[in-house]
């Protein structure tokens, strides 16, 4: 004999001979009244008197007919039991039944398996006498089944009377539509879950997206510190550049033989030099990681899709219940192509500052099309807002306004000067408008489709000389040892020389003089370089003169951007003279062909 279990003692209730289908019909109205009568709720009794009415109906198709008996077990908990037995021929495959790896035409093993999952016990015993199935369900705490309320239970069971097959049928047809609503508000809820899992999922992928841009972002979290080396270290390097220049230049004996000590005596001075040097670049050395190396990594997207992964993202930061975060549809908008990395880092530090500066309210994210290839990004909330005379420093490095709110939130003033930078990036632009007590509206307004800028133009393999009649160079630089080595190198290309020690004096020249080209220094005292250039592109009579910018001095970004009118950029840290010789007489190629002196 196979046996699936042992079976277990308990007290009779009733029991019911089964050899038609009208008898396993009786059958599940008789279970799902005991069911009821000890305190199963109505989930529980369909579950029971369904796993009854099956292995029932196995016994009379099977079998040709059985006994259901319903009792109650004491030990070791209360349990509701239905036992089924036939005096069939058993269940030739057992194991297969009971592992569900048994299928057959007749559909012989479902009905054991269903029934299986849906009880508290199951036990199985098959063999060539016949089958015993024993089902159980726990009863409730606090139940009574002591044997006077059992005999009353009996004697209950005994007077009502069980109703007709129809009456059977319309019960089940309640449980399945109680069943059928049951799944539909499941099935809601999984919906529901699953939209809020996939809004979490597009912000972990968001966040997986950015990590190849991690170390990007730490070098823009640092630049204003980066900065502050390479000004502090300016100085330095501007005269250690020149000492090393003239160690060069005396080394190659271009005006005359040198003795046995006094080049040996140079060959000390380029050593101590080499050193400072050295030890200034290392200390520059995020500064020339920084400089020109912001990659734009375009791919199309849906802004839909965007405010979903931010949506996730942002989740975790509604720590008050007071404030609500709103994403308006923008499933209209269409298809971006630009830097979605990007975008998304400027429109979730704007949220989050918003966020962090709102006690109650809302911030809402909206987009929409403005027009000419363009897309506006806004981020509205109701917090503290900003004084008009703060709205324009808001976006400079280490800038906070002073607030009670601003007291409570640590943070480095870097955040709206990085978005602005990677706005610009992407060839947008960032405003605010605001007003006091009544909230801000943050805009990045950005094109739909990036377009990356026009490649530098690249000065000519062979440096040429300056062209036939062309005006004198002019060279504007404070230091005066530095216009000492850019004099020599230019008069040697044939060019006539004109020199300035500081902005006021150069612009006076360039306008009076008429150059072919202009060298500007940036570090200089009074007009810096910067203030030079912009004035000479004001000027009708000097808008067009070329201008190539000279200097030491690691660039910023955003410095990159103010010198966005000069014509070439040289740098004065060439390792090597003739490094530096031909860049220079590189820059030659786009001095004015022909320029006329003036008096």
């Amino acid at each position: 004999m196979n046996r699936a279990s042992t079976r277990r003692s308990d007290a009779p209730l009733l029991s019911v001979e089964v050899r038609h289908q009208l008898d396993v019909v009786l059958a599940r109205q008789r279970a799902r009244q005991v069911a009821a009568l000890l305190g199963l709720t109505p989930a529980e009794q369909t579950r029971f008197a369904t796993a009854v009415s099956e292995i029932a109906r196995n016994a009379v198709r099977y079998a040709g007919g059985g006994r259901v008996e319903l009792a109650v077990a004491k030990e070791p908990s209360p349990l509701l039991v239905a036992r089924i037995e036939d005096r069939g021929g058993g269940i030739p495959q057992l194991e297969e039944v009971l592992s569900g790896r048994y299928r057959s035409e007749t559909g012989l093993g479902l009905g054991i398996v269903g029934a299986r999952r849906i009880v508290d016990l199951f036990e199985l015993e098959s063999g060539a006498g016949g089958t015993r199935v024993t089902l159980g369900k726990l009863l409730p705490d606090g139940v009574e089944v002591s044997p006077p309320r059992l005999a009353e239970l009996s004697g209950a069971l005994t007077r009502e009377r069980p109703g007709d097959a129809v009456s059977e049928i319309q019960q089940q047809n309640q449980e399945l539509l109680r069943t059928l609503d049951e799944l539909r508000v499941r099935t809601a809820e999984l919906a529901q879950l699953n939209r809020e899992l996939e809004e979490t999922n597009r912000g972990v992928v968001a966040l997986y997206s950015e990590l190849d841009d991690k170390a990007h972002q730490l070098r823009l979290a640092s630049e204003a510190k980066t900065r502050f080396l390479a000004n502090m270290s300016h100085e330095f390097r501007t005269p250690v550049n020149t000492i090393l220049s003239f160690c060069r230049m005396l080394a190659g004996e271009e005006d005359g033989p040198l003795g046995a000590e006094q080049r040996k005596q140079v060959s000390f001075i380029e050593k101590a030099a080499q050193g400072l040097s050295e030890l200034v670049n290392d200390l520059l050395d995020l500064a020339k990681v920084e400089a020109g190396r912001q990659e734009v990594r375009p791919a199309r997207f849906r802004v839909q899709d965007l405010f979903s992964g931010l949506r996730g993202t942002l989740r975790p930061l509604l720590t008050r219940s007071t404030v609500q975060l709103h994403f308006e549809d923008a499933a209209d908008l269409g298809e971006l192509v630009t830097d979605e990395a990007k975008l998304s880092q400027i429109l979730r530090n704007l949220i989050s500052n918003a966020l962090k500066f709102t006690e109650r309210g809302e911030v809402r994210v909206s987009a929409e099309d403005c027009g000419e290839g363009r897309v506006r990004f806004a981020v509205a909330d109701t917090g503290i807002g900003i004084a008009p005379e703060d709205q324009a420093r808001i976006f400079d490095e280490f800038t906070q306004v002073d607030s009670p709110l601003q007291r409570k939130v640590k943070g480095t003033g870097l955040g709206l000067s990085l978005l602005r930078a990677l706005a610009t990036l992407l060839g947008g632009q960032v405003t605010v408008e605001s007003t006091p007590g009544e909230g801000s509206t943050f805009s990045v307004v950005v094109p739909r489709y990036y377009q990356p800028p026009a490649p530098p133009r690249v000065p000519d393999a062979s440096p040429p000389a300056l062209p036939p009649g062309a005006g004198p160079v002019l060279v504007i630089d404070d230091d005066e040892a530095g216009r000492y080595l850019l004099r020599a190198i230019l008069e040697r290309a044939g060019a006539r020389v004109l020199e300035a020690a500081d902005g006021e004096r150069g612009l006076e020249l360039a306008r009076a003089a008429g150059p072919a080209i202009v060298f500007l220094d940036l570090q200089m005292p009074g007009l810096s370089g910067f203030e030079v250039l912009e004035r000479l592109r004001a000027d009708p009579a000097t808008r067009d003169l070329p201008v190539a910018v000279h200097t030491a001095r690691a660039l910023a970004p955003s410095e990159r951007e103010r010198l966005a009118g000069a014509t070439v950029l040289l740098s004065k840290e060439s390792t090597s003279r003739a490094a530096e010789t031909g860049e220079i007489l590189s820059a030659l190629a786009h001095a004015r062909p022909s320029t006329r002196e003036r008096p």
